[in-house]
């Protein structure tokens, strides 16, 4: 496995800098960003090769000069300040931040896993009156195959009730055809 960074949670600390505190490093900071989102919106309908041909000839340099930017200004700034927590933390994950750019199949944040994931997020809090801890093991196995199988492309109330019609007679040995990224529907289905 290789770490791949999100450049959303880089940016999100130089936005909430310039939103808060009107600074004028993390507005620098953010130039630079914007032009890295721009190329971005414009690649995003390529195939992977011609995505990654584009990274490397307009956004390799720009996030170079990204790069060489918070190292200057990481030397200006105080140790402990909110600006040097938000370029210590792009400069510390650089390589990951910017693997994308060598790879046109990884995009450049996890904007929308984050998505995926809200509403597990948001429900959390609910969650911890599942009634037992049995009860929310099922709940989240449960909530994992419905996600799983919206990823696959399925209409999940569809997948459920095939799956929890044939599971009564799935020989053990095939249980597994029946996960979402396997599962082909019955003919009754």
């Amino acid at each position: 496995m290789v770490e791949c960074g999100c450049l959303a949670h880089a940016r999100r600390k130089f936005f909430d800098l310039h939103a808060h505190n009107n600074s004028q490093l993390a507005g620098q900071a953010l130039q630079y960003f914007a032009q890295l989102y721009n190329i971005e919106r414009e690649v995003q309908q390529l195939d992977a090769h011609s995505r990654c041909q584009i990274r490397q000839a307009r956004a390799k340099p720009i996030a170079d000069a990204l790069h060489a930017w918070m190292a200057v200004h990481r030397l200006k700034v105080p140790d402990g300040s909110a600006i040097a927590k938000a370029l210590d933390y792009s400069l510390t994950r650089w390589t990951a931040l910017t693997r994308y750019l060598n790879d046109g199949s990884l995009p450049p944040d996890n904007n929308h896993v984050e998505n995926q994931i809200r509403p597990v997020a948001l429900g959390r809090a609910n969650w911890l009156f599942a009634g037992s801890l049995r009860a929310g093991q099922r709940a989240a196995a449960v909530m994992s195959l419905i996600q799983s199988a919206k990823l696959n492309g399925h209409d999940p109330y569809a997948y459920l009730k095939d799956v929890f019609t044939r599971l009564p007679t799935q020989p053990a040995s095939r249980i597994t055809d029946l996960l979402p990224h396997r599962w082909q529907p019955s003919r009754a289905a």
